[in-house]
């Protein structure tokens, strides 16, 4: 019998989730946790902030190349947040995925039904704080901000967290590593649904049922 696995596709997920909800430190954790999973490496017009690199954090670019990557149609979804322009470019995630490889997009709302309209078969996760004063404690601890731009965020994380409901699945970030399982465990779930499994070990299959 051949044991060779068939080529089974990565799937798609949509993670979101107000600013300061700590969603980029659990993706972090679940990368280092789970074998598989990427996450697909954004273009933003946004300057970089301490620390980020280029073409790892993000593609960092101007305005008139990523409005010129718009035109020719470059992005699965692009959209402005915070003054800001992001996208995510279609070709490299489509890329990904044809490798079996999961692959994480790390964009708000309004990117997030974007790609549902695409792609309606995506995933789609969002992370919540686990109170208001947790959120304004988890801005003010970064020191990046001033006190103007903590009430701005404070203000768009209300408005981004009104959309919890257009997602499958919801995670509260009370406990890290509580909410580290539980987004792990979505992941493992979906990789165990019945149509990917029966690709997968589809010589297995034919075998038993032979």
């Amino acid at each position: 019998m051949n044991n060779e696995k068939p080529a089974v596709n990565g799937s798609l997920y949509v993670i979101s989730a107000p600013s300061g909800a700590g969603k980029t430190s659990l993706v972090n954790a679940l990368l280092e946790s789970t074998a598989g999973i990427v996450v697909s490496v954004s273009h933003t017009t946004r300057a970089p902030r301490p620390g980020e690199e280029d073409g790892s954090h993000y593609h960092f670019t101007d305005v008139e190349k990523f409005q010129s990557m718009i035109t020719a149609g470059d992005f699965l979804e692009h959209a402005q947040v915070f003054d800001n322009f992001y996208g995510t470019s279609r070709q490299s995630v489509e890329a990904q995925l044809a490798q079996g490889v999961d692959v994480i997009l790390e964009i708000d709302w309004q990117g997030a039904r974007l790609v549902r309209e695409q792609l309606p078969d995506c995933t789609g996760i969002f992370i919540l704080p686990p109170s208001v004063a947790a959120l304004q404690e988890r801005l003010r601890g970064r020191g990046q901000d001033g006190a103007d731009i903590i009430e701005r965020r404070m203000r768009d994380a209300r408005s981004e967290s009104s959309h919890y409901d257009e997602y499958e699945y919801l995670v509260i970030n009370d406990d890290f590593d509580t909410a580290l399982a539980e987004l792990r465990a979505i992941f493992v779930a979906q990789r165990l649904r019945l149509q990917v499994q029966a690709k997968r070990y589809a010589p297995l299959l034919n075998e038993l049922l032979a």
